[in-house]
């Protein structure tokens, strides 16, 4: 492997086409493109200014880098990226990218990040300024993961979440076969047109959550005060709530067990069919 090591680049595609490249102490100014179409790239402690950093590569690993707010767009239609303790300030990142990892970094700006990807693993990290971000990816896991911004994991396919604080509304819109452990997530219209969605040991708030959902699973979960008209038009539920729930309105299908109180139970003429689902209180 070739050895770049305390060296400054800048303009357009100053590595371009670069293959087995390790970078060390270097840094790319403002320009494009700087290391489009290559392969098997490892980068630490390095420095990236450019946009479209990272196009059409296969195999990056970037350990203590900084990406800077200008690097825009950096890391699209790629395979095989591993990201680790970086300082990450660069909005629009990963786009139609497969086998994404990245561990303990922060992801202050993340505006549109992670559309059209597949195989993403994060562990301890935070997104903030981050609308529509998992939008229309599949097969994501996520562990101590933190989010604030709206729209999150739309269209989504098979994401499982552990541990995480997620704050969202329209958060797993129309999205499928999701299941999230011992997490909180705060923001109206929850999972609305969602497939198999199961909820575990869960804290949920905002208003009307789980609205027109298909195949609903909730274990020993939780919703506070604001949680309201939960699970209208919702089929195949099967639920389990811990304490008090404000308001349930014309679940479709299913059971629901609730071991506290329902403050208002809302079944009328707009109940659809089969319009049998069991709701008891303990």
């Amino acid at each position: 492997m070739q050895l770049i090591k305390d060296k400054e680049f800048g303009g357009e595609r100053p590595l371009y086409k670069a293959h087995d490249v390790r970078l060390e102490n270097v840094t790319i100014h403002l320009g494009e493109s700087s290391i489009k179409e290559s392969s098997n790239i490892e980068a630490r402690n390095c420095t990236f200014e450019g946009k479209y950093l990272l196009w059409e590569c296969r195999g990056f690993k970037l350990d203590n880098c900084f990406i800077a707010e200008s690097a825009r767009s950096s890391f699209w239609y790629s395979d095989g990226c591993r990201m680790t303790n970086c300082k990450v300030e660069a909005p629009k990142l990963f786009r139609r990218m497969k086998n994404i990892t990245v561990r303990d970094t922060n992801f202050p700006n993340g505006e549109q990040f992670l559309w059209d990807c597949d195989g993403i693993d994060m562990e301890n990290v935070e997104i903030g300024n981050c609308d529509y971000v998992f939008m229309h990816s599949s097969d994501i896991r996520l562990n101590n993961y933190r989010q604030n911004g709206n729209y999150g994991f739309q269209y989504a396919r098979n994401v499982e979440i552990r541990n995480a604080v997620i704050n969202s509304k329209d958060a797993f819109w129309e999205s499928e076969n999701v299941t999230v452990y011992d997490s909180e997530l705060n923001g109206e219209y929850l999972a609305w047109y969602g497939k198999n969605i199961r909820l575990v040991r869960c804290h949920l708030t905002g208003e009307q959550l789980l609205c027109y959902v298909d195949g609903l699973i909730l274990e020993d979960c939780t919703f506070g005060e604001d949680a309201n008209l939960i699970l209208e038009y919702s089929t195949d539920i099967r639920a389990t709530i811990r304490g008090n729930v404000t308001s349930i309105k014309n679940p479709t299908s299913g059971s629901v067990t609730v071991d506290g109180k329902i403050g208002e139970l809302i079944i009328d003429e707009n109940q659809k069919q089969p319009a049998s689902c069991t709701i008891s209180t303990k």
